[in-house]
């Protein structure tokens, strides 16, 4: 890397190999980025795996200068390699997966022959395997007093995350962006399916709130865990903050209100399909509806002037398209400048 001091944050951005060319490497850094390239479980349109690499190559491309925190590249942002390994596994495991959703999607059963629950088994490990990797590199970081954010890949990623994040706080909530609400218990029989990384985060006891905001796909199952949880999730479904709109509420009210569910300490959960689809079109499961960009970070801002901390984000199921990958970038160095704000 390049020295800080001969850095400018107004220059052309370096391909360097690094998030937005800034000069930093791992020791330097304060918040360490994992890009992990996993999408075997993804049912609908493919490609968010290629989502952490769109991301890196888009990144140089962004103007430092934030209004909310104009010298947040100060920090130190250094991204890990993309493990090639895991995209290898995940092309093969992939390819696997479609079997087994082909099947069911026929109304078929998987111990028909051929007896595929043999290869849910093979996936489901490989998907544990994944989680480990990311729970021990997170692990690592924590404990050397940087923080974490984490890009996807499809939306189970994060889960190693949030388990490292619980051996290090003992109280957390978690702030999910999403337009699916990723509830199922074990979707089409992978226990860590995309559809399913909430109801595995509701395992861990140190999340002690799940607020879950323009959610608008949703099923029967998923609605009666949320009305059942005793309020531990919380759902603001994105047509009912519509109406509430609509009829005179306006969106820095309902952010205050959004917020005022959240413990001290919360974790951002971004999935950009929870974003208007016109913003990342390639994305993984695109609904029609959601939000503008700005209203995201509105809420991200109203997290921090609430007094609250940012304890990590992750971002997920960025497409594998170029304009995908610069409305990421934009968002991952937005959250990693409120993160750093919110501990000031």
């Amino acid at each position: 890397m390049g020295n800080l001091q001969d850095y400018n944050p107004s220059g052309v951005g370096q391909a360097n190999g690094n998030l937005f060319g800034l000069p930093f490497d791992y020791e330097s850094a304060n918040l360490i980025v994992f890009g992990v390239p996993w999408e075997v479980t993804v049912s609908y349109g493919a490609g968010t795996a290629s989502g952490p690499q769109r991301v890196l190559e888009a990144s140089p491309q962004l103007d430092l200068f934030d209004f909310d925190n104009p010298d947040g590249w100060k920090q130190g942002i250094f991204m890990q390699e993309i493990p090639q390994d895991i995209l290898e596994k995940n092309e093969y495991y992939r390819t696997r997966a479609a079997s087994i959703i082909e099947r069911l999607e026929q109304g078929k059963s998987l111990t028909e022959t051929p007896d595929l629950t043999p290869v849910v088994t093979e996936i489901n490990q490989a998907g544990a395997n994944v989680n480990q990797w990311l729970f021990e590199n997170c692990q690592e970081a924590l404990n050397k007093g940087k923080r974490v954010g984490v890009i996807g890949g499809d939306h189970s990623v994060p889960l190693g995350y949030f388990q490292a994040l619980a051996a290090k706080y003992p109280d957390f909530g978690i702030l999910h962006i999403d337009a699916h609400a990723d509830l199922r218990d074990a979707y089409e029989g992978f226990k860590y399916s995309h559809a399913s990384i909430m109801f595995n985060a509701m395992k861990i006891p140190q999340i002690s709130k799940l607020v879950q905001v323009a959610l608008r796909d949703i099923c029967h199952e998923e609605v009666d865990f949320i009305n059942n949880s005793n309020n531990r999730i919380v759902a603001y479904y994105d047509s009912l903050i519509k109406q509430r709109q609509y009829s005179g509420a306006t969106w820095i009210d309902l952010c205050r209100e959004i917020i005022n569910n959240l413990p001290q300490h919360v974790h951002i959960s971004f999935d950009v399909d929870g974003l208007d689809p016109k913003l990342c079109s390639k994305t993984g499961t695109p609904v029609p509806g959601g939000l503008e960009l700005e209203q995201a970070y509105c809420l991200f801002r109203e997290l921090v002037n609430s007094g609250r901390k940012i304890i990590g984000f992750d971002l997920c199921e960025v497409g594998d398209a170029e304009w995908d990958g610069n409305v990421g970038a934009r968002i991952v160095l937005k959250l990693a400048n409120f993160l750093n704000l919110s501990w000031q």
